[in-house]
């Protein structure tokens, strides 16, 4: 162990509960001018840099971590997409083999849903804008509840989010009469959350589908699609993995009611069902004479919030109300503070939040499984240093596990970083006091 190790171990073996009170992060924003930023990411062991999407400019942008710039040059522009309200460029992962392979995956409308791989070029800030290869596609009646997440388990499989279709009550042109698409699981993609392998190839002879149904998918050689995970879903609009216990936490955008997230144990074999169209949040949906009991061994949401007035959901409302949930992450950056917490935010009313999953059954949800939820819109320790974190599309992770916060409107992003240097400056003070004692002692 290093010398200053010593000392901080020194310093929290002497002065530890108070140093535990202190603001150990600090809100920083990282980056301005960007053009509707959806989705941030890093390749495993890249430390240097993190990859942004911009919806409508169909760019995925390359944000130095040493300098905070933006190159000029975007690392891929994806042509052709469509750029309505909830359409573009919305998703981005990397092959869990990107430094050997330089596989990456887009998620795009054009209008259809396309999943599609592209691979770095020999310059590692360019991407072979020629080796767009197709993985799958499904037709989008409508052009909103697109979905747009997508990525890579432990298991290195991808996970593809897809919404419902669009519409209202899942039962427009385009949806399946009398159950909706989010509850059909025979030949429909949509309401979904996908699982496939893209390192093989079960349809050799077409060229716009290269993947495979892993064999522990659940509805694989029984009735439904082979590549479903988990259906019931009206617009997911970003999921991610605990990087730490491997739980999956999935934002669904609620219509008229309730707004929503969901968690899938890491122990699960997938197969569940989360309600829509039947259900928004905990309670029957209210409105298009769609709504009523649960269906069969639905689950509930971990938690959900109401969009205002009379509390209809499980939240006691007040503050805690919006009209369109960002799904987020469980922090597992280096701030000790935040350690366990989900944050997620509401688009459309600008706030942010984070709590900490229960850990009960799903099969006991009720909307309220969770603790310690708290509202950061009014934390004055998540002012950050410049700007203002309004319109949150996404979150984002880098190789380090750092979260980040996209502002869609005003094209900004800001970190929740390494720890305060002043936070840091009192544990090498305290540790070098508790070595002096230890020394004298």
């Amino acid at each position: 162990m290093t010398r200053i190790g010593m000392w901080i171990l020194a310093g929290l073996w002497m002065v530890g509960p108070v140093v535990a009170g202190a603001q150990d992060f600090t809100v920083t924003r990282v980056a301005t001018g960007l053009l509707a930023p959806v989705f941030l990411s890093a390749p495993a062991g890249d430390d240097a840099r993190v990859f942004v999407v911009e919806q409508h400019t169909g760019q995925i942008r390359i944000l130095r971590r040493n300098t905070w710039t933006l190159d000029s040059t975007p690392f891929l522009t994806v042509p052709g997409i469509s750029q309505g309200s909830e359409q573009g460029l919305l998703g981005l992962a990397f092959h869990p083999d990107y430094a050997t392979n330089g596989f990456f995956y887009v998620y795009l409308t054009d209008p259809a849903t396309r999943v599609r791989r592209y691979q770095v070029s020999a310059n590692p800030d360019l991407a072979d804008a020629a080796s767009g290869t197709p993985v799958l596609a499904f037709a989008q009646p409508q052009s909103n509840h697109n979905g747009g997440w997508i990525g890579f388990g432990v298991d290195r499989y991808l996970y593809i989010a897809s919404g419902d279709g669009g519409g209202t009550n899942d039962s427009d042109t385009g949806h399946t009469p009398g159950t909706g698409n989010a509850q059909d699981i025979t030949s429909n993609r949509l309401g979904k959350i996908l699982r496939v392998d893209v390192d093989a190839d079960a349809f050799p002879g077409d060229a716009d589908e290269n993947w495979s149904a892993p064999s522990d998918n659940p509805f694989v050689g029984a009735t439904g699609d082979d590549e479903i995970w988990v259906f019931g879903l009206r617009n997911p609009w970003r999921a991610s993995f605990d990087r730490q216990t491997g739980d999956f936490f999935i934002g669904d955008v609620g219509q008229g009611a309730c707004e929503e997230v969901d968690v899938q144990p890491a122990a699960s074999g997938g197969g569940e069902n989360y309600g829509w169209r039947q259900r928004e949040g905990v309670i029957a949906t209210p409105s298009g004479g769609v709504g009523g009991p649960a269906p069969a061994g639905a689950v509930n949401p971990f938690l959900d919030y109401s969009h205002g007035g009379a509390s209809v959901c499980s939240n006691p409302g007040g503050s805690f109300t919006g009209i369109a949930v960002t799904g987020g992450y469980v922090y597992r950056g280096p701030a000790t503070s935040l350690q366990g917490r989900y944050f997620f935010a509401d688009f459309g009313r600008g706030r942010l939040w984070s709590a900490i999953w229960d850990g009960s059954n799903p099969a006991g949800f009720n909307g309220r499984n969770y603790t310690s939820l708290v509202d950061h819109g009014s934390d004055p320790d998540f002012a950050p240093d410049f700007g203002t974190i309004g319109t949150i599309s996404s979150f984002g992770e880098d190789s380090q596990g750092n979260l980040y916060v996209l502002d869609h409107g005003d094209g900004e992003v800001f970190l929740v970083p390494e720890p305060d240097a002043a936070w840091l400056g009192g544990v090498l003070l305290f540790g070098a006091i508790g070595l002096a004692r230890l020394r004298m002692g």
